[in-house]
C-alpha cells in the first residue's frame, strides 16, 4: 500500500499563516463593526452567516451562475487574443512598439468611460441573458496584464539553446515552439493566474453599468444598495473574493502540475 502523501514544511507554514490570517481578518471586523464602527451600519459576522442561510444556496448559485459565465467569455477572448498578440510580438519583433503601445491603451482606458460606450453599441443582452458589455470589459481587463506576461515569459528562454535551434536550420517559428514557449509556461500561468479575478472583477463592473440585466451579481448589488440591506452586499462582496481566489488556487495549481519545474518539483 502506498504511502500517504505528506505536507512540507514549508507548505504547513503557508497554511497556518493562512488560517490564521483569516482568523485574525473576521475577529477585527467582528470586533470593529460591534464597537467603532457600528454608527456606518457595517454588519458583523454572524449577521452576514445569517443572510447566507436565509437566502440560501439557490440564490447565489443562481446570482453567480451569470457573472462566471460573462467572466469565463472575456476571460477566453482576452487571453486567447493577448496570447495570439505576444507571439506574433516574437515572430515580428518590429511591431513590438505598436503592440505595447496599444496594450498599455487598453489598461490605462477608464471603465467609467468605456462602459456606456459598450452599453450603446450593445443595446440588447445575449439570448442567454448574459451582458455584452460585461464580457468585453472581463476581456479587456486580462489583456494588458497577459500580453506582458506572455512576452517576458517568451523572452525568459535560454540564448544557447535558442542558438542550437537555429544552427539545425530551425525557423523562429521552431523556437518559439520547441524554446519559448516551454521556458514561458511558469510566467504565463502566473500570469493567467492574476487575470482571473481581473476577469471577474471586469464582468461585475460592466454588470454594475448594464442595467439591461435582471439576475447577476451586479445587479444584486444594485439591489441591495436601493434596499439598504447592508449585509447582503457584504454577502454577496465575500462570495466574489471567494470565487475569485478559488480560481486564482486552481490555475496555479494546474500550472505546478504542467510546470513542475517553476517550484523545484520533478516532473
Amino acid at each position: 500500500m502506498a504511502p500517504m502523501p505528506t505536507l512540507s514544511a514549508d507548505r504547513l507554514r503557508t497554511i497556518t499563516i493562512g488560517a490564521i490570517g483569516v482568523v485574525v481578518t473576521i475577529a477585527v471586523w467582528w470586533i470593529a463593526a460591534a464597537t467603532v464602527l457600528s454608527a456606518f451600519q457595517i454588519p458583523t459576522p454572524p449577521e452576514v452567516v445569517d443572510v447566507f442561510r436565509a437566502r440560501g444556496f439557490d440564490y447565489y448559485q443562481r446570482v453567480f451562475s451569470i457573472t462566471l459565465k460573462e467572466s469565463a467569455q472575456g476571460y477566453v477572448v482576452g487571453v486567447v487574443l493577448a496570447l495570439a498578440t505576444a507571439m506574433i510580438v516574437l515572430l515580428v519583433p518590429i511591431i513590438e512598439p505598436i503592440v505595447m503601445q496599444f496594450a498599455v491603451i487598453t489598461y490605462c482606458l477608464p471603465i467609467v468611460v468605456l462602459a456606456p460606450i459598450l452599453i450603446t453599441v450593445h443595446e440588447i443582452p445575449d439570448v442567454g441573458g448574459l451582458s455584452k458589455t460585461a464580457v468585453d470589459l472581463a476581456a479587456v481587463s486580462v489583456f494588458f496584464t497577459t500580453v506582458v506576461g506572455a512576452v517576458l515569459g517568451f523572452r525568459a528562454a535560454d540564448l544557447s539553446t535558442l542558438d542550437v535551434v537555429s544552427v539545425y536550420g530551425g525557423s523562429r517559428f521552431q523556437q518559439f515552439r520547441r524554446v519559448r514557449l516551454v521556458s514561458a509556461l511558469p510566467a504565463l500561468f502566473s500570469t493567467l493566474q492574476i487575470a482571473a479575478p481581473a476577469a471577474f472583477l471586469g464582468a461585475l463592473l460592466g454588470e454594475y453599468f448594464d442595467r439591461h440585466l435582471e439576475i447577476g451579481v451586479g445587479p444584486s448589488l444594485i439591489l441591495s444598495q436601493n434596499n439598504r440591506e447592508t449585509a447582503l452586499a457584504w454577502s454577496l462582496g465575500i462570495g466574489c473574493a471567494i470565487v475569485s481566489g478559488f480560481a486564482y488556487l486552481v490555475l496555479g495549481l494546474i500550472g505546478r502540475a504542467v510546470a513542475p519545474w517553476s517550484k523545484g518539483v520533478a516532473s
